[in-house]
């Protein structure tokens, strides 16, 4: 019985957290809620059975735990009289819409009241559950500081009395882009785990594209569609992205027949459909980079022109390191390991990617294709003290190796 309960947790948790926010209007009440819940569960599930819906019995259980330590603890004192009243009232909505309560927290945690970062990484964190050190991680930021900024975004939360609610149709559009960056984030983490034993985390970036449907469903923006055709095209390569052991494959050595068509089939209908309104964003133009690949019977076969063209259009719009990056990995494919290594050296020389693992492997590669073997091994040890990944590491250890040989 432990077993099951542990694998609602897994899978369940961050639902019933989310809706245990809406009804209790408090994040720390509501993870003491949750962990109540549970624990409650892990008495009475033994003894009566699984209940026939885990997560609305999850709720019911917290909500009611948090009226109980309320009422024996005083804890009321801490919230406004009509709080206290709605969190106690006994037809107080449960189960109402669950499964869009994920949804409604994020909104509230990118709400506009809130600075960007912080709006990331409280979504990640509450909504996702994420740890500091993944979402430090994604952010190149030291644990501490993202802590720091958590606990802040969430007083401002408690103290402006933000509601665990949508947006009006009206001021959807202002607060979507927030919510894109946190949908992918959270599946840059699920697609590329930043540490542990696992190169992917499924639910995580399966959260993400429901997350993404949802916003489509709700507001099919041109870059809510790219996103989601983004997303659904990097998914259909996860079966070929790893071997059996556990290693890591890099995509021009992937068996695309292992590639699912019938997600690169839904990935690609919203590139197209973003693309023909004109109004291209990032993340269209990202997932027209994808769709490239996936259209390419094999990696000889690439289209690396197009790629780089798209990366010309896309660092214009949204200069960064990293775009540079995946640009002059693509150039190095069209023209040349020499052409490529040159623009991944400057981008390096500029200090900016200096912690970035995926920029020393990128340097690493390129010289190990031009025969730079003391180059290459140096830059290869240098993403193998970045990396926190177990394939990761084990596919860099394994290119040094045949360095050495």
């Amino acid at each position: 019985m432990r077993g099951a309960v542990d694998a609602v947790y897994r899978t369940g948790s961050r639902r019933v957290f989310a809706t245990l926010i809406r009804l209790l209007g408090d994040f720390d009440v509501a993870e003491e809620a949750l962990h109540e819940a549970f624990r409650a569960a892990l008495e009475q599930w033994p003894r009566d059975g699984v209940p026939a819906n885990p997560r609305a019995w999850l709720v019911s259980a917290g909500r009611f735990k948090a009226v109980d330590a309320i009422r024996r603890d005083a804890r009321v004192d801490e919230l406004d009289d009509e709080a206290a009243a709605n969190i106690a009232a006994p037809d107080a909505p449960e189960t109402e819409d669950i499964e869009d309560d994920r949804l409604r927290l994020i909104f509230t945690c990118c709400h506009p009241a809130l600075q960007p970062d912080a709006q990331v990484a409280l979504t990640l964190r509450e909504v996702c559950g994420l740890t500091t050190e993944e979402i430090a991680h994604a952010f190149l930021t030291a644990p501490q500081t993202l802590a720091q900024r958590i606990v802040r975004a969430k007083n401002k939360i408690r103290d402006a009395k933000i509601p665990c609610q949508a947006p009006t149709p009206e001021d959807l559009p202002e607060r979507l882009d927030s919510v894109l960056r946190v949908i992918h984030l959270v599946f840059n983490e699920g697609y590329a785990a930043s540490s542990g034993d696992a190169l992917t985390r499924h639910d995580l970036s399966g959260e993400a594209i429901r997350l993404a449907r949802l916003i489509v469903d709700l507001l099919p923006e041109p870059e809510a569609m790219g996103l989601l055709a983004l997303m659904l095209l990097h998914e259909s390569r996860r079966a070929a992205r790893a071997r059996l052991s556990g290693g890591l494959i890099l995509l021009e050595d992937q068996d695309r027949k292992l590639w699912d068509r019938e997600q690169i089939a839904e990935g690609s209908a919203p590139v197209e459909r973003a693309l023909a309104t004109r109004q291209i964003g990032p993340y269209a133009l990202q997932a027209a980079i994808s769709a490239v690949h996936a259209e390419a019977p094999s990696a000889a076969e690439t289209d690396w022109t197009q790629i780089v063209g798209l990366y010309d259009v896309l660092a214009r719009l949204e200069p960064s390191p990293i775009i540079e990056l995946n640009r002059a990995v693509a150039v190095a494919m069209r023209d040349g390991p020499a052409a490529g290594l040159a623009l991944v050296e400057t981008i390096l020389a500029s200090g900016e990617l200096a912690d970035y693992r995926l920029a020393h492997a990128a340097h690493a590669d390129l010289c190990r294709r031009l025969g730079m073997a003391a180059e290459a091994r140096t830059s290869y040890q240098r993403a193998l003290e970045l990396t926190q990944q177990a394939p990761e590491r084990r596919f860099l250890e394994h290119r040094l190796a045949e360095l050495g040989k």
